[in-house]
C-alpha cells in the first residue's frame, strides 16, 4: 500500500496563515464598527444593508460576498480555496467579535474609540498581508477589482477608488457609518499592506502542487 504524500511545510504554513488572516480580518471589522468612528468601505455598505433588512452584519457580509462572486462570472474570474474561506470565515466570525466588543461601555470615551479604530486599521493591515501572502486565492471584492481592471484596461487605483466610493456612498445612504476612520483606513491600508506583505508572502516551490494558484489583493 502506497503511503500518502505528506503535505509540505509550505502548504501547511499557507493554510494556517490563511485561517489566521481571515480571523484577524473579522476582528478588525468588529473593532472599526464598535469604535463608531467609521467602517471600512465595504462594511459601510454591509452595515447599511443589515440595518435596512434587519439582519446581522455577518449575514449581510456573506450575502454581499455572494452577490460580488456572481459578478465574477462575466469577468471570467476563478475562485480559489481562499476565496471560499474568505466568504465563510469572515462572515461567520464578525458577529461573535461584535458581541464580545459589546461588553465595552456603550459610550466609549473619544480617546478609547480612536485607539480601537486605529487598532482595527493596523490589525486589518496585518490580516490582509497574512491572507494575501498565503497565496490561496483572492477575496470576492479583490477579484471584482482585478477582473474589472483586466476588462476595462483602467488602472488599479482608478477602479478601486470608483468601487469604494460607490459602496461608501451607497452604504451611507442606507444607514451605514462612514466617518474619519473610513478615511484613515483608505489612506493607510495601502502603505501598511505594502510594508507587511513581503514579510508574510509564503514562497511557493516549483514542486508545490498549489504553485499555479493565483494570488489576490487586499479586501478593502
Amino acid at each position: 500500500m502506497l503511503a500518502r504524500p505528506r503535505p509540505s511545510r509550505s502548504a501547511t504554513r499557507r493554510g494556517v496563515q490563511l485561517a489566521l488572516g481571515l480571523v484577524l480580518y473579522a476582528a478588525s471589522i468588529a473593532a472599526l464598527v464598535r469604535s463608531g468612528l467609521g467602517n471600512m468601505p465595504w462594511d459601510v455598505l454591509g452595515q447599511g444593508v443589515s440595518h435596512r433588512l434587519g439582519i446581522s452584519l455577518g449575514t449581510a457580509t456573506i450575502g454581499l460576498s455572494v452577490v460580488v462572486l456572481l459578478c465574477w462570472l462575466p469577468l471570467r474570474q476563478r475562485p480559489g480555496v481562499g476565496t471560499v474561506a474568505n466568504v465563510l470565515v469572515i462572515g461567520l466570525l464578525v458577529d461573535p467579535f461584535l458581541a464580545a466588543l459589546g461588553h465595552l461601555p456603550d459610550a466609549l470615551p473619544l480617546p478609547a474609540a480612536v485607539a480601537l479604530g486605529a487598532g482595527g486599521v493596523v490589525l486589518n493591515g496585518v490580516a490582509t498581508a497574512c491572507y494575501i501572502g498565503a497565496r490561496l486565492g483572492p477575496g470576492p471584492r479583490d477579484g471584482l477589482m482585478t477582473g474589472l481592471v483586466a476588462r476595462t484596461g483602467r488602472s488599479v487605483r482608478l477602479v478601486r477608488s470608483v468601487i469604494e466610493l460607490t459602496v461608501v456612498v451607497t452604504g451611507w445612504l442606507l444607514g451605514g457609518t462612514a466617518g474619519p476612520m473610513t478615511a484613515v483606513y483608505a489612506l493607510a491600508i495601502g502603505p501598511l499592506v505594502h510594508a507587511l506583505l513581503p514579510r508574510f508572502t509564503v514562497p511557493v516551490r516549483p514542486a508545490d502542487p498549489d504553485r499555479a494558484v493565483r494570488t489576490g489583493t487586499a479586501r478593502a
